[in-house]
C-alpha cells in the first residue's frame, strides 16, 4: 500500500525567477525537438524501407498519426516524470520542482493535458490547412493554439503565483527546490 503524501502548500507569491523559468522551458523544448528529430527520422527509414518513400495519408490519416507519435507519447511522458519525479527534465536542470495540492495521476494528466493542448490545436490547425488550402476552421485552430499557448505563457511570467491554467485547474504549482 502507497504511504499518502502531505498536501504541499501553494506560494501566494512565487520567487522563481524569469531566468529559471526559461532554463526549465530551453531544456524541455530542446528534449522534445531531440524526440521529434529522431522519429522524423525513424519514420524516413521506415517510410524508404518498407514503402519506398511517404506513402500519401487522408486528412484524418495524418491527424491520428501526429497525435499518436508526438503529442500524446510526450504527453504521456511528462504525466510521469510530472507524478512519479515532481518535474520534467527541465524542472530539475532549473532547480525546480512541481508540487500537488493532492498529488494523483488525474492532476498530472489535467495539467499536461492543458499544456500541450496549444501543440496539438496548432498541429490540428496545419494539417488541416494542408488538406483545405488553409481554409477559416485551420485558421481558428491555429488562432486558438496561438492564443493559448501565449495565456499560459503569460499567466507563467505575471501571475503574483506563476501558475498556468493547468496549474489552477490541477491544484499544482512549480516552486523552487528546496522552498
Amino acid at each position: 500500500m502507497r504511504k499518502e503524501e502531505p498536501a504541499m502548500k501553494m506560494l501566494a507569491i512565487n520567487p522563481i525567477s524569469l531566468k529559471k523559468r526559461m532554463i526549465e522551458f530551453l531544456f524541455d523544448y530542446l528534449f522534445i525537438l531531440a524526440y521529434l528529430v529522431l522519429l522524423f527520422l525513424g519514420s524516413m527509414l521506415i517510410y524508404l524501407i518498407f514503402f519506398n518513400g511517404v506513402p500519401e495519408f487522408t486528412e484524418i490519416q495524418s491527424q491520428w498519426l501526429v497525435f499518436f507519435t508526438s503529442v500524446l507519447p510526450i504527453t504521456l511522458l511528462f504525466i510521469f516524470l510530472d507524478y512519479a519525479k515532481n518535474g520534467s527534465f527541465g524542472k530539475a536542470k532549473a532547480g525546480l520542482k512541481l508540487i500537488y495540492q493532492k498529488k494523483t495521476v488525474q492532476a498530472s494528466l489535467i495539467r499536461n493535458s492543458v499544456k500541450f493542448l496549444p501543440w496539438q490545436l496548432g498541429h490540428m490547425g496545419t494539417i488541416h490547412g494542408f488538406y483545405s488550402e488553409f481554409d477559416v476552421l485551420s485558421i481558428i485552430l491555429s488562432i486558438l493554439a496561438t492564443l493559448l499557448a501565449v495565456l499560459l505563457l503569460a499567466m507563467t511570467v505575471f501571475r503574483k503565483d506563476k501558475r498556468h491554467l493547468g496549474d489552477l485547474l490541477a491544484h499544482t504549482q512549480v516552486q523552487q527546490k528546496g522552498d
